[in-house]
C-alpha cells in the first residue's frame, strides 16, 4: 500500500513537471514565431522602399545621403529576414529603429518638394507606409505579450526550477523608444515608380 502511494506521487509529480515543461515550451514557442511576424513585417516595409526611394530620387536629386541611409536600412532588415527567428531582440530594435529613422528622414524630404507630395503614386506609398507601420506596432505589442508570458513562466515557482535545470534562457522586451511613428505607410501592392 505504501509502496502504491509512493509511486502515484511520482507519476503526479512526473506529469507536473511534464506539463510545466511544455508549458515554457509552448511560450518559447509563441515568442519565437512573433519574433518572425516583426520580421516579414520589416521585410515587407523594406521591399517597398525601393519604390518610393525611386519617387524621391526622380525629385530630389542632391538627398543622397538620405537615399543612402535608406538603401543600407533595407539590407539590414533583408539580412536579419534571413536569419528568421533566432535574431536577438534588442538587434532586432536597433536594426528598426534606423530603418524607421531613415525611412522618417525620406519622408521628411518630401516635403520640400510639393510636386511630389501630390504624385499619386507617392501617395499611395505613403498610405501602404503608414499601414505597415500599424501593422508592425500591433506586431511588436503582440512579441511584447509573448515574452511576457514566457518571462512569467519562466520566472515563477515551481517552474522556474525546470526552467533553470533545462536552460530557458531569458528573452528580452522589443524595446523601440526611439522609432518614428511619422513614417506613413506601405501596402503590399507593387507600385513600380522609375524616373
Amino acid at each position: 500500500m505504501d509502496a502504491l502511494i509512493v509511486v502515484a506521487v511520482v507519476v503526479v509529480l512526473v506529469v507536473a513537471v511534464i506539463g510545466i515543461y511544455n508549458g515554457l515550451i509552448k511560450c518559447r514557442v509563441a515568442t519565437q514565431d512573433a519574433a518572425s511576424n516583426i520580421i516579414v513585417i520589416l521585410k515587407q516595409r523594406a521591399d517597398l522602399l525601393p519604390n518610393l526611394v525611386e519617387t524621391v530620387k526622380g525629385y530630389a536629386k542632391h538627398e543622397q545621403t538620405t537615399l543612402s541611409d535608406v538603401t543600407t536600412a533595407r539590407a539590414q532588415i533583408n539580412a536579419m529576414a534571413s536569419q528568421g527567428s533566432s535574431v536577438d531582440s534588442s538587434e532586432l530594435a536597433k536594426n528598426a529603429n534606423f530603418f524607421s529613422n531613415s525611412l522618417a528622414r525620406l519622408l521628411a524630404v518630401s516635403e520640400s518638394y510639393p510636386d511630389l507630395k501630390a504624385n499619386r503614386n507617392f501617395l499611395k506609398l505613403q498610405e501602404t507606409i503608414e499601414h505597415t507601420e500599424n501593422s508592425l506596432v500591433q506586431a511588436r505589442r503582440f512579441f511584447n505579450g509573448t515574452v511576457r508570458e514566457y518571462e512569467t513562466k519562466r520566472q515563477v515557482f515551481p517552474s522556474n526550477i525546470i526552467a533553470n535545470i533545462t536552460n530557458f534562457k531569458p528573452i528580452e522586451f522589443y524595446d523601440d523608444e526611439n522609432a518614428k511613428e511619422s513614417a506613413k505607410g506601405l501596402d503590399s501592392s507593387d507600385v513600380k515608380v522609375s524616373f
